[in-house]
């Protein structure tokens, strides 16, 4: 096998007794049970929020700091670009189908970690783009943790900052979602 890359889970061979790629385990189920937990979590915690914080006084948790406060958001981070929301929708789609488009060649558990938390934070947010007021493709998203001196989030964003957080180190480190690992 060539010095600067190896495939995770298979011991070190010469190079005429190389494993390819991708052998192994795909971990699409480590990927769906990720990103099932991911949406689930968001998914309630709206249902929650609308049921019993929206039209009420924020909830504070932890003094000034942090509060729990119902807040609709059309655009996307900070409330920015609230016109576009169709298009966002349309990114969060695109992210949805590149995700299970890779999954055919996921052999890394890092990466369906990763992958799980984009895909279920990518589906919490479009399913408000899609189902909620005021229509299909332009819903706007629930959000309700708002620390001091940030932006109001929801679980789907903290989902889909973990797992973009945890692609850009695997990506630093040399891991690939195939399993192999470069060490240029």
């Amino acid at each position: 096998m060539a010095e600067a890359e190896r495939v995770i889970g298979t011991p070190e061979m010469d190079d005429e007794a190389v494993a390819p790629a991708g052998r192994g385990r795909r971990r699409i189920a480590a990927l769906i049970a990720v990103a099932v937990v991911a949406y689930l979590l968001d998914l309630g915690s709206k249902m929650l929020v609308v049921a019993r914080l929206e039209h009420h006084r924020p909830i504070e948790v932890i003094g000034d700091l942090l509060r729990f406060q119902a807040v609709r958001n059309p655009g996307a981070a900070f409330g920015i670009g609230e016109a576009f929301t169709v298009i966002f929708t349309v990114i969060a789609a695109t992210v949805i189908v590149v995700i299970v488009r890779l999954a055919r060649k996921l052999y890394s558990l890092p990466w369906a970690i990763a992958l799980g938390l984009l895909l279920g934070g990518a589906l919490g947010n479009l399913t408000d783009r899609i189902f909620r007021a005021p229509g299909v493709f332009k819903g706007a998203v629930v959000d309700f943790i708002a620390p001091a001196h940030f932006a109001v989030f929801n679980l789907a964003d903290s989902a889909i900052v973990c797992g973009g957080f945890l692609i850009v180190i695997l990506s630093f480190r040399g891991l690939d979602p195939d399993g192999t690992v470069h060490k240029d």
